[in-house]
């Protein structure tokens, strides 16, 4: 009798040609479909594994039927065998009464599965035997499970499926066998039937068991076995059982009530493919699948099998609507035709919506194709439509739609717009203002709030926002060039829509209370965020619209109103406009007095120590922070009064008494950067500069010599404190050297500040000089002259200290010498100064002298020389100056 194939075949039908070795030549045989399975011969004997062949052509024809049996050494085999050719492992051979036989198949897969069977049933006969046989080929070595049993599908055999399942599925090895063995027999589908019976039994234990089988079953991980539950014929028998879970044994799911309402199918434009229908619904049973039914169990492994399903299906739908010829034209004829109804309209943006949100797993390349073919059917109108309906559906759905072209590529909406402005007609931009002004949702607020930060972005979405550390504009920020296009965009906007946008705000000035609802008060942050973003972005046309609008002046309005949200949204607008570091805005903050009612906020909430006191103090603090010394200024020459009230804060005490220090003209502590462009490189001035210098000495030190120029004693020898004093160093100048007959300066020429007051009050008083006499005032450049020279004599001086030289000795000479050059180098200024006053040349005029003025530690230093032990008192004055 002629074997006929039983129902669980073990592989499906591969197409393949049947070749004969003859005379030293393969002989086809013929093409046909080859199927391996257990065939019965007889009714009382065991069911034998055979290979079949049934012809092409011919269907009731067998081109081969083959037993498989040990000594017939099937092997799987690529290259070469003989005159046939395979690039892949698409041949088995073996050997059949002493013929060699051989199967060539059109696919790899189809050949894998053949010798997947043929194998298995080797190793049973191998086992059976008592080992291995190692005469066989190596490529029989796979890694294939052995073929199992599993019980009968009935209520009362369902605790021993359940153990079965559960023992099995502790091993990788085991859940292969055991999804194979399911699919194999289709037990998924002997298993719905019994979910029936246990309902009408009310059998609450078996449907409780009938659960876990399905759990465990889905949780093997195997994508043809997930595939087969979501199908039409299983998903309500596999969801039903799995709504009664034992973890939750008093309530039941309805799962199978939610999946079997055909209404939430809806189709805009009606699909013509059944296979993408079919993966429709399929995608969305997967879907309710994870999100549902598995949500508590689920594990990672199963997790990613059935994202990879979804995604794969959403994929290949998405790419068929869009390659679709006339689908999309059908789709957006729907908003273009007035007569159609509000509802459809209402569905084909939610299924456009869907295709975005799955469009966003596509490459780059599909993704911009689909939403090119979007724009150029009319994807703007569809969304004006969108935000513009009642439905807040509808209205998400819009906003979302344009939030997944702007993440991808705003250029294409830019370009868009630009086309509508050239058409005279309301851009995109119109109708995201009006609803953003009237939106109560936060949610479509803070979306329609990107948007037009976005769309309004010179420099792109990718664009590192513009650098403004140094505080100056035209230098510091980085103009990158914008195209023609935008730059057009920009403009139009600033003349048409601004306006419209930030009217809420300009309405304020009107306003005869700061009193809003819940309603009015939520816009006012949305819009500092978009305008400080317009103002860090667009320079020139963001000052010209803050400046005629007077902006600053009505966010100052704020702080006038109760709710604490609306003054902090006052503060963070003043904050940014100082972290701009331009001076356009201080000056302009400074001009329309806003600093003074955030003063009168933070006095009015400093006893409490909330947000609102905490924004004020950083604002303040931030204008010191950042090097803003015009405001500083303007704070204290102005609110003065308010800044003692706040005095017992540290930070305001000493912005006083730096104000107070420096009489007004610096208030603000340098930072980092300032101080070392500032610093100099002579250190020396720097300490002098830092020094306290009495000011009766000063004055003292520069006055002219007359006095000791006539004094008794001569200009040789001088008396301190009524003592003899003698030379510091006795060698001769270089005045002296080159001719000239000026005395040597010694330490008598200094004398003290109290012998200097004695002889003030004997003189009379003196006349002031006129045009024939009298000293002249002194000249600027002389006297720069002179705190040259003095820096330079105590640059030497330091020098000197930190040799190690006989410092006493070399110390006290060389403050004689400095003090002797600055001697001469007075007494030829006087000589040439009166030469000049002569209109000879020859002085006639009066002695004319100029006014050397000596540092107070120098001074110090060469009074101390006159001591006896004069040498260590100078080395230590020089020590002490440096320090």
């Amino acid at each position: 009798m002629m074997a006929q194939p039983v129902p669980h075949q073990t592989a499906d039908k591969k197409r393949v040609k049947v070749y004969e070795l003859r005379n030293n030549d393969w002989f086809d045989r013929g093409t046909g479909f080859c199927t391996a399975c257990f065939v019965t011969i007889q009714e009382d004997q065991p069911k034998e594994p055979r290979v079949i062949v049934q012809s092409e052509d011919q269907p009731d024809r067998l081109l081969l039927e083959t037993k498989i049996v040990k000594d017939d050494g099937f092997q799987k085999q690529q290259g070469i065998v003989g005159c046939l050719t395979s690039a892949t492992d698409t041949l088995i051979v073996w050997t059949d009464n002493g013929v060699d036989m051989a199967l060539s198949f059109q696919e790899a897969d189809g050949c894998q599965a053949i010798w997947k069977f043929i194998d298995n049933v080797q190793q049973q006969f191998q086992a059976a035997m008592g080992g291995p046989d190692d005469g066989l080929s190596d490529d029989l070595a796979m890694d294939m499970p052995a073929a199992i049993q599993l019980p009968p599908a009935e209520l009362g055999t369902l605790i021993d499926i359940e153990n079965t399942l559960r023992n099995l599925s502790q091993s990788p090895s085991g859940r292969d066998a055991l999804a194979k063995a399911i699919m194999s027999e289709d037990y998924i589908a002997k298993l719905i039937p019994l979910v029936e019976m246990a309902e009408d039994l009310e059998s609450l234990g078996d449907l409780h068991h009938l659960c876990n089988i399905m759990k465990t079953v889905v949780l093997l991980n195997d994508t043809g076995l997930i595939e087969h539950a979501v199908s039409d014929e299983c998903v309500l028998g596999v969801v039903g059982a799995m709504e009664y879970d034992p973890d939750f044994p008093t309530h039941k799911a309805n799962h199978r009530q939610w999946l079997n309402n055909q209404g939430r199918y809806k189709e805009v434009v009606r699909i013509q493919d059944d296979q993408v229908r079919r993966k429709i619904h399929q995608t969305y049973r997967l879907q309710y699948l994870k999100d549902v039914v598995l949500a508590r169990i689920l594990d990672d492994p199963t997790f990613s099998v059935l994202n990879s399903l979804i995604f794969f299906n959403q994929v290949e739908i998405v790419q068929h609507l869009h390659m679709t010829p006339g689908f999309m034209t059908d789709l957006f004829a729907v908003f273009g035709d007035p007569n159609e109804q509000p509802l459809r309209k209402k569905e084909a943006v939610l299924f456009i919506q869907q295709m975005c949100a799955i469009s966003k797993n596509l490459q780059p390349p599909a993704r911009q194709g689909l939403y090119g073919n979007f724009l150029q059917q009319g994807l703007l109108p569809v969304i004006n439509f969108g935000l513009r309906h009642p439905d807040v559906s509808v209205r998400v759905g819009a906003t979302d739609i344009l939030g997944s072209v702007l993440e991808f590529d705003p250029s294409m909406i830019r370009k868009t717009i630009y086309e509508q402005i050239q058409r005279k007609t309301a851009p995109l931009t119109d109708s995201l203002i009006d609803l953003l002004l009237v939106e109560v949702d936060l949610g479509i607020k803070s979306q329609l709030t990107e948007s037009l930060k976005v769309l309004l972005d010179p420099n792109g979405p990718g664009a590192p926002p513009p650098d403004n550390r140094d505080g100056l504009m035209g230098k510091s920020r980085q103009h990158v060039a914008i195209e023609p296009q935008q730059e057009v965009f920009i403009a139009h906007f600033y003349e048409n829509s601004a306006t419209k946008l930030f009217k809420p705000l300009l309405d304020l000035e009107k306003r005869p209370n700061m009193k809003f609802n819940a309603l009015e008060d939520g816009i006012f942050g949305y819009l500092n965020e978009i305008l400080c973003f317009y103002i860090r972005h667009h320079h020139h046309r963001s000052k010209y619209f803050v400046l005629q609008n007077n902006i600053p002046q009505r966010f100052c309005q704020l702080l006038a109103c109760k709710q604490k949200h609306l003054q902090l949204v006052a503060i963070r607008f003043f904050r940014h406009l100082v972290l701009l570091r331009d001076n356009f805005y201080s000056k302009h903050l400074a001009e329309k007095r806003v600093l003074g009612p955030v003063l009168d906020t933070l006095l009015r909430t400093l006893p409490r120590d909330n947000l609102l006191s905490s924004a004020c103090l950083d604002f303040l603090t931030s204008i010191n922070y950042e090097g803003d010394r015009d405001l500083a200024k303007h704070i204290m020459e102005n609110y003065r009064e308010k800044i003692v009230a706040l005095s017992h804060i540290d930070y305001f005490r000493g912005m006083m008494t730096r104000y107070d220090q420096s009489q007004g003209y610096t208030i603000s502590e340098p930072d980092e950067e300032e101080e070392l462009v500032r610093r100099p490189a002579n250190t020396g001035r720097g300490m002098m500069e830092h020094l306290t210098v009495d000011q009766a000495q000063e004055e003292y030190w520069n006055t002219s010599d007359d006095d000791d120029e006539n004094h008794p004693a001569g200009p040789e020898l001088r008396l301190i404190n009524g003592a003899p004093a003698k030379p510091l160093v006795e060698y001769t100048s270089d005045d002296e050297e080159d001719g000239s007959d000026d005395a040597v300066m010694t330490p008598a020429d200094y004398v003290t500040p109290q012998d200097e007051a004695s002889k003030e009050n004997q003189k009379p008083p003196s006349t002031p000089p006129t045009a024939t006499g009298g000293p002249p005032p002194e000249r600027l450049s002389e006297k720069r002259r002179r705190e040259e020279d003095e820096d330079d004599a105590l640059d030497k001086l330091m020098q000197h200290k930190r040799r190690n030289s006989s410092s006493a000795g070399s110390n006290s000479s060389l403050s004689a010498g400095i003090l002797r050059k600055k001697q001469s180098f007075g007494n030829g200024g006087n000589k040439s100064r009166s030469r000049e006053g002569s209109p000879n040349g020859a002085g006639g005029g009066g002695q004319k002298k100029i006014a050397i003025s000596i540092a107070p530690v120098l001074k110090t230093a060469v009074v101390r020389a006159s001591s006896p032990d004069r040498a260590q008192a100078t080395t230590a004055a020089a020590e002490e100056t440096g320090k």
